[in-house]
């Protein structure tokens, strides 16, 4: 069971760790190898330029040699704290600026609840005095003290309870209210700010019928030149390039690697780069590195062309979607907010993601497959969190080791070692669930793209709120009742 000096230890690990996390990003910052890593947009800007550190020295181009700068390494964080938040957003960005009140909504949040639970619940608990009169028939911990089950039935403390569930839930909905709507606000304002851009004239087509005389855009010009006259301006069918688009990828790993080994010869021509042509490099003919990639390049190139030749030329390559663009705002809004056919399985419309937002592999996807494909995913989502409880539940089991010492006995020796039991108990639990929760997101963003949602914000959305479910039932529910019946277990034991 653990105890306040379990969470002291916990406290102590991860207050140790984020000060050091915070010293290495705040040494790294100002290291020389890492300035476009830390400062990017300041490249893009022209504030900084790689020339800037071409007379140094080659220690000097990667290492910081300046020591007043490391006395004065934090410097930066005064400076991030005064910054408005109008000039947060110019500088860094609206996501940035939403992301850090996210963090100054929690203190709102919770320094508010955590005085009144201070002041008010944990000494009308502590002055309850139940659990020392059961001390001989039940086992309880220093925290157990604090807690409501320290507090008599019927005792008219659990009023205070009450009254207090009342206070913070109504101050929880009430800064969630103000949050919101200066959120919302702050983006409109950042959107009309902003420059017209395609995606807001444009929307996306989906299911688009097949008509034999008629071309897909074809097809698609006369419907919305016949529904929407007054304001539509023109489309842009979509091709099945995915193969294309591999060969695409597969060029710019080629092309970088190229740019790498120039560089790299550049620095030191009169050292010869070679590579054997069979596998992995470890066997085959020797040959240049440079002309190895130039030969790979060309002939994928020559792939690319026939391939997009290949997807022009053949009709079956025009899937049934296409880009509508509108000469108005007003125009694409009524378009993606209304239905277009009596079939409400043809025509469906949407506001189009932002170019560089759209997945395009599942624009390929057939309509009539996404409600299955999005039955069997919520299917597997169940699954998952369900499944998920047995290792959550196998984790939070290590608070208690009394029980663990009875199921395995020969483990009492290692475990009844001070350091080793406060590490059990305060910190392995979240550490392993940690690394649990770490490798989820991959998971359930795989998940939502065989779902066949085409813009990577929508996935990322949908992932975000798989990831939440299983957080309310796995790490939330689940460690309440692994808690509970791992203590009812002990009981049972003794």
């Amino acid at each position: 069971m653990a105890t306040l000096e379990d969470l002291g230890v916990s406290a102590f690990i991860n207050i140790l760790g984020a000060f050091v996390f915070l010293i290495l990003f705040a040494v790294l910052r100002i290291q020389p190898v890492n300035d476009r890593v830390y400062f990017p947009k300041l490249y893009l800007a022209g504030k900084r330029h790689h020339g800037d550190h071409s007379a140094r020295s080659a220690v000097r181009r990667f290492v910081n040699l300046n020591l007043c700068t490391y006395v004065t390494f934090l410097s930066w964080v005064p400076g991030a704290l005064r910054m408005t938040e109008a000039e947060l957003v110019a500088h860094a960005g609206l996501d940035s600026a939403v992301y850090l009140r996210i963090y100054t909504l929690g203190l709102k949040i919770f320094l508010p609840i955590a005085a009144l639970a201070l002041l008010v619940l944990i000494p009308a608990n502590v002055s309850g005095g139940t659990l020392l009169d059961l001390r001989k028939e039940v086992v309880f911990s220093d925290i157990d003290k604090l807690s409501i089950s320290n507090v008599n039935p019927g005792s008219n403390r659990f009023f205070i309870h009450l009254l207090m569930a009342y206070v913070f839930t109504f101050w929880v909905c009430f800064m969630l209210y103000k949050e919101y709507s200066n959120v919302a606000f702050m983006r409109l304002h950042f959107l009309a700010s902003q420059k017209r851009c395609a995606d807001q004239f444009t929307v996306i087509v989906r299911n688009i019928p097949r008509i034999s005389s008629h071309s897909t855009s074809e097809t698609v010009d006369e419907f919305f030149r016949r529904n929407h006259p007054d304001h539509y301006l023109g489309q842009q069918p979509v091709y099945n390039a995915n193969r294309y688009a591999k060969l695409v990828k597969k060029r710019e790993r080629l092309q970088n690697w190229l740019d790498y080994y120039q560089l790299k010869f550049e620095r030191h021509p009169e050292k010869r780069l070679t590579r054997r042509t069979g596998c992995l490099g470890f066997c085959g003919r020797e040959v240049d590195q440079i002309d190895y990639y130039r030969a790979r390049i060309s002939e994928l190139e020559r792939k690319m062309a026939s391939e997009r030749q290949k997807v022009l030329n053949d009709p079956k390559a025009i899937m049934p979607v296409s880009f509508v663009t509108f000469d108005s705002r007003w125009g694409a809004a009524v378009c993606a907010q209304t239905q277009q056919s009596k079939n409400p399985t043809q025509w469906l419309t949407d506001w189009a993601p932002e170019p560089r937002d759209v997945y395009w592999q599942n624009l390929a996807i057939p309509f009539f497959s996404l409600s299955i494909r999005r039955f069997l995913i919520s299917a597997a989502v169940f699954a998952l969190v369900f499944f998920y409880m047995i290792p959550i539940a196998f984790v939070q089991s290590l608070a208690n080791l009394e029980g663990l010492e009875k199921v395995a006995p020969f483990l009492r020796p290692v475990i009844e070692v001070n350091v080793v039991k406060s590490f059990l108990q305060g910190f392995l639990p979240g550490l392993a669930l940690k690394i649990f929760l770490y490798i989820l997101p991959t998971v359930l963003m795989i998940m939502s793209k065989v779902e066949g949602y085409v813009s990577l914000s929508s996935l990322e959305r949908r992932t975000a709120s798989k990831y939440y479910y299983f957080m309310l039932v796995n790490v939330f529910l689940g460690s309440i009742i692994a808690v509970y019946l791992a203590e009812e277990y002990q009981g049972q034991l003794e």
